[in-house]
């Protein structure tokens, strides 16, 4: 050990001293020097290992430079506790800080993309309450209180005898309720049931329910509608099937199903090498639930439609969870 050494130890802290720009970096930086086990204390002990005449001169060396260096570290530590004006030590050439812009839920982005498509097409937006009677929810939807299609749908019920609506489907005898026809409206809003949570489902999911009812309404009208929405959300080349279906409250009812876009309808495991994959489920609206808004099922009818946000999403991204949609990753969001 020699004054060469002493003046790189130094020489060392001065250049890592004027690097720190917080009082974490600084306790570091005194216990990496001044520590028990730092590199002061290393360098007194090896004094030892001196001859009797340079043991006097190092000492007085290594004194002076810890007293150096604890002083040096307190005027940083004073500097750090002043005031922000007072502080004299700020670098103003350094670049700031990036501010990370936030963006909208992917959820939000696909419910506003799908109502800006329908609004072009001449539906208004509809709400309804997501706590629910029972009347609403099922029997006015031709949901009788023994009807095996209850069992479809696990419901979650409330201490005052509500349900937690299980589609929003509810929404269109609400509405009807209270306006005449003509009338063409779409419900977007959150649905609850009872299921286990999984890969695939979740006890709560995001649905659009449509609804169109006037004079001379047919099923003609409702696959040109379904037809428009689908070429403008998935592309003019997607191809459409129906298929038959069952809904209580639509007759006749269909499913609807999109060429993939994944795989171009070749077959891949999203579509479970189908080419196809299912995005929701429509029909004509069925007499029943016209009588019971006392609307005139000789003069009116009407067609009906329901899609699930959630699986078109995952379907048009590519994502085989629906959990992380609603985990609020911030990496995944991140890519939207």
């Amino acid at each position: 050990m020699n004054k060469a050494t002493i003046s790189e130890i130094r020489k060392q802290f001065d250049k890592t001293l004027e690097e720190v720009h917080d009082a974490a970096a600084l306790e570091a930086l005194k216990y990496r020097y001044l520590g028990r086990k730092g590199k002061i204390a290393d360098l007194f002990s090896r004094i030892r290992d001196l001859s009797s005449e340079s043991r006097k001169e190092a000492g007085e060396l290594l004194n002076r430079l810890k007293a150096d260096l604890s002083a040096a570290i307190d005027a940083r530590t004073a500097a750090f506790s002043a005031p922000r004006e007072q502080r004299s030590y700020i670098d103003y050439s350094m670049p700031g800080y990036a501010m990370h812009r936030g963006s909208r839920h992917p959820l939000t982005q696909a419910v506003d993309d799908m109502l800006n498509i329908f609004q072009r097409l001449g539906f208004d937006i509809a709400y309804g309450p997501e706590v629910e009677t029972d009347w609403f929810n099922f029997e006015s939807l031709n949901f009788p209180p023994d009807h095996p299609a209850r069992d479809m749908q696990d419901t979650f019920y409330t201490e005052g005898g509500g349900v937690l609506r299980t589609h929003t489907s509810p929404v269109q005898t609400r509405y009807m309720s209270t306006h005449e026809p003509p009338l063409r409206i779409v419900a977007p809003g959150r649905v609850f049931r009872n299921e286990a949570i999984s890969a695939r489902s979740y006890c709560l999911f995001h649905q659009i329910e449509g609804l169109y009812v006037d004079e001379g309404i047919t099923f003609a009208d409702l696959k040109g509608t379904i037809e428009r929405f689908c070429r403008l959300y998935y592309g003019k080349d997607v191809k459409i099937k129906f298929r038959g279906s069952y809904f209580p409250f639509t007759e006749p009812s269909a499913e609807i199903d999109v060429s993939c876009f994944l795989c171009g309808g070749k077959g891949c495991p999203v579509c479970k090498q189908s080419g196809w994959l299912e995005i929701m489920g429509c029909g004509m609206v069925d007499p029943n639930v016209l009588k019971a808004v006392n609307y005139d099922t000789e003069r009116f009818s009407g067609y009906a439609f329901g899609l699930g946000i959630e699986r078109m999403l995952m379907m048009r991204l590519g994502i085989n969870d629906i959990r992380i949609l609603f985990e609020n990753d911030v990496e995944f969001l991140k890519q939207f």
